[in-house]
């Protein structure tokens, strides 16, 4: 079931089957114009991130995969097919009625298997660049993000590494950044427009201490610093070869966040453990990614202790992961399309 079907450039939409991945439907899209924004790092299957209500890099811009999923063909338990928006429509307006297409999304297979879904397309910018700014601490990197929100600069990506994130996707990728708190922001838009949100973005960056303000525009660049931020994973793992790895998620209001973020840093500390964070910071939501000896008992006792204290920033069912503690650690990381 590897359909792609119903594709409509007027109307913005492209109906999928659950074998098509999000990189598939970009690649199918060539040479339209449009493409599918949504991007959990991982190249998961589409209908897999409706299920999980899937986040990632561009929600910040383009959204989640909720207002991007127009309609879904279901199979409920019962075995009879449901079209939650109707069938063969798309609308754009739901105002009358339930909505059950944003019922099912983050439904995770519950109330039925997703068998199609109708998905939101978007215009592919004109132009877009990418700079990596260094900051003196964690604080003033997290600061930066809540005011570059508030200057309403319409950024696509705005990414937070803490410093011993970075020294590990520098060495994993083999890329020379600066070992400091750090952003990874990207602006998308029209030539003319792109140069004004840069200029923006870089006032704001030097009125909170950053530098290393180099704007990469060629889509080798991009993608090698986005496929470095991908990889963070991994590369947090290499820290310790043979330690397993348990990643939080921890979701908060954008006011709250560079509170959050530091008093997390010093539990971390504090705590003497290996929990490089990472986050999409322009949605309010970071991973400490704990690295360690599954085998010390100790050791599992002190992440233990840290996920519950880590537990109490929590808002939403969805955006804290951590008051369940797993009877075998996370092998991978992003699988879900949450991360």
């Amino acid at each position: 079931m590897d359909a792609i079907a119903e594709l409509s450039l007027e109307d913005f939409t492209v109906a999928v089957e659950p074998g098509v991945t999000r990189k598939a439907l970009n690649r199918h899209l060539h040479g339209t114009g449009l493409w599918f924004p949504v991007d959990p790092g991982a190249d998961a299957s589409l209908c897999g991130m409706a299920a999980t209500g899937a986040s990632g890099t561009n929600a910040v811009r383009y959204g989640t995969m909720r207002p991007n999923v127009l309609n879904l063909r279901v199979v409920l338990p019962d075995g009879r097919l449901l079209h939650t928006a109707g069938p063969g429509r798309q609308p754009r307006k739901r105002a009358a009625g339930y909505d059950l297409t944003s019922l099912f999304v983050g439904s995770e297979g519950t109330l039925g298997f997703l068998t199609q879904a109708t998905l939101r397309l978007h215009p592919l910018p004109e132009a877009a660049a990418v700079t990596v700014a260094s900051f003196p601490s964690v604080r003033a990197a997290v600061a930066c993000t809540v005011q570059v929100l508030q200057a309403a600069v319409p950024v696509a990506r705005i990414e937070f590494l803490d410093e011993v994130m970075v020294g590990a996707c520098s060495r994993y990728s083999k890329m020379e950044l600066p070992v400091t708190a750090t952003l990874l922001l990207e602006l998308h838009g029209s030539r003319n427009g792109l140069a004004e949100q840069q200029q923006q973005a870089e006032e704001i960056v030097r009125l909170n201490g950053g530098s290393g303000l180099a704007w990469a525009e060629e889509p080798e660049e991009r993608g090698r610093l986005w496929a470095m931020r991908h990889d963070a994973w991994y590369a947090a793992l290499a820290l310790r070869p043979g330690c397993q790895g348990y990643s939080t998620d921890v979701c908060v209001p954008i006011s709250r966040l560079p509170e959050v973020v530091v008093e997390t840093k010093r539990d971390l500390q504090d705590s003497g453990l290996t929990g490089p964070m990472v986050g999409h910071v322009g949605d309010g939501n970071f991973h400490c990614i704990l690295i360690f000896d599954t085998q010390d008992p100790e050791e599992t006792r002190r992440v233990h202790a840290f996920t519950q204290r880590l537990g109490r920033w929590g808002w939403g069912c969805s955006g804290i992961n951590v008051p369940w503690w797993p009877r075998r650690p996370m092998a991978s990381w992003g699988a879900s399309g949450r991360a």
